[in-house]
C-alpha cells in the first residue's frame, strides 16, 4: 500500500493518476474535500472514467501535524510519497511554513520509521539548493548557504530535507527530488498555472532573469521510477529546460494566441515594487505579492543541471514546448 501526502495538490493529483494507472494500491491524505474536484478534473485529462478511478483511492483526512490521524493513515503502508507542503514567500508566513514544511515532514519521517516503511520519496524544490558562482550550473552538490538572502519558503524546504536526511541515518531508505517550475494543467490560480492565466489575460512586461522548468509529467515519472528502483539516499534536480522569462512567457503567449510581453521590467522598478507591496501589506493587511527575494529572483539568471536522474533510471525529459502547448489548450478549454 502506497501513501501519498498532499493528494489534492498539483503534483499529488497527477501522481495519484500515475500510480493508479500502474495498478498500485493507493491511500491519500487530504485536508479539504472541496479540493476533490481538482483531483477529478486532473484525472479527466487522462481518462473518461475519472470518478470511478477517484473512488478507488483510500482517502484519509489528516493534517501533517495531527499525529493520531497520521498514525491511522500509516497502517499497512510500505511506500510514502511526501508531496504535501505549504508554498508561500511571504515573510509573515514563516511560522506556518515551519510548522507545515519542517515539523510536518519530521512527523512523516518519524512515522515512516515507526511503521517500517520500505522507502520514502520527498518532493522538495530547487529553492532548497544553494546558489553557485555566477555562470556555473546548480547541481545536487551545490552547497546551501545559510548566510544568503534565502526566502522563507526555501529555508523551510531545506529544513525539511534535513529531516529526510536524518531518516536515512536511522535506517529509512529515501530519495529527494528537487523540481524547477513545474508546468502542467489543473490548477490555474497559483503556481505555473497562474503564469499561464496571467499571460492569457495580457502581459506587457517581462524580466531579464531565467528559470529552470519541467513538465509535471516528467516530475511524476521520475518519482515513480525512483521509487521502483534500488536508488536510495540520493537527491535529484528535475529540470529539463533553462529558459529566460521572456522565452517562457513568449512560448505561453504563442500557445494561447495572445501578444507576448515586449517590454523589459527594469530591476529598479522591481525594487520599488516590492517596497510598495510591503507598505500595502502593512496598511491593508493584504497578502504579499512581491517580496524582496522574489524581485531578486526575477532578474537573476539561474542555470540548473538536471542530468543526474538519467544516469540512475531509464528516463528522458519530454519536449517542454509541446507540453506547454497542450497545457494552454486545456486552459483555453476551461476558461
Amino acid at each position: 500500500m502506497i501513501l501519498v501526502t498532499g493528494g489534492t495538490g498539483f503534483v499529488g493529483a497527477h501522481l495519484l493518476f500515475k500510480l493508479l494507472e500502474e495498478k498500485q494500491a493507493v491511500r491519500a491524505i487530504y485536508r479539504n474535500e472541496k479540493k476533490f474536484d481538482t483531483v477529478k478534473r486532473i484525472f479527466s485529462y487522462y481518462t473518461n472514467d475519472a470518478e470511478t478511478l477517484f473512488n478507488t483511492i483510500d482517502w484519509v483526512e489528516a493534517d501533517l501535524n495531527d499525529i493520531p490521524a497520521l498514525t491511522e493513515a500509516f497502517k499497512d503502508i510500505t511506500h510514502v510519497y511526501h508531496c504535501a507542503a505549504f508554498v508561500s514567500f511571504e515573510p509573515d508566513k514563516f511560522d506556518l511554513l515551519l510548522k507545515t514544511n519542517v515539523e510536518g515532514t519530521a512527523n512523516i519521517v518519524n512515522l515512516s520509521i515507526a511503521f517500517n516503511v520500505i522507502k520514502l520519496c520527498y518532493i522538495s524544490s530547487i529553492a532548497a539548493i544553494g546558489e553557485p558562482k555566477p555562470g556555473v550550473a546548480t547541481t545536487e552538490d551545490t552547497e546551501w548557504n545559510p548566510e544568503a538572502d534565502n526566502s522563507v519558503y526555501a529555508i523551510t524546504k531545506y529544513g525539511a530535507e534535513l529531516e529526510v536526511w536524518r531518516s536515512t541515518q536511522e535506517g529509512l531508505d529515501a530519495v529527494i527530488v528537487n523540481p524547477g517550475v513545474i508546468i502542467g494543467p489543473g490548477i490555474w490560480n497559483y503556481g505555473s498555472g497562474s503564469i499561464i492565466k496571467t499571460v492569457a489575460n495580457g502581459l506587457k512586461y517581462y524580466t531579464k532573469g531565467s528559470v529552470g522548468c519541467v513538465a509535471v509529467s516528467d516530475v511524476v515519472n521520475t518519482l515513480f521510477l525512483l521509487m521502483q528502483s534500488d536508488v536510495k539516499n540520493e537527491r535529484f534536480i528535475i529540470v529539463s529546460n533553462n529558459w529566460s522569462y521572456k522565452k517562457l512567457l513568449t512560448i505561453c503567449a504563442d500557445a494561447l494566441a495572445v501578444k507576448p510581453p515586449k517590454k523589459e521590467a527594469e530591476s529598479w522598478l522591481l525594487q520599488i515594487g516590492w517596497r510598495l507591496d510591503w507598505l500595502k501589506h502593512k496598511v491593508t493587511g493584504k497578502r504579499r505579492v512581491l517580496t524582496r527575494q522574489l524581485a531578486d529572483s526575477l532578474v537573476s539568471e539561474s542555470l540548473f543541471n538536471g542530468d543526474k536522474i538519467k544516469a540512475h533510471v531509464d528516463f528522458e525529459y519530454s519536449n517542454l514546448e509541446t507540453e506547454i502547448k497542450e497545457v494552454c489548450k486545456l486552459y483555453l478549454k476551461e476558461n
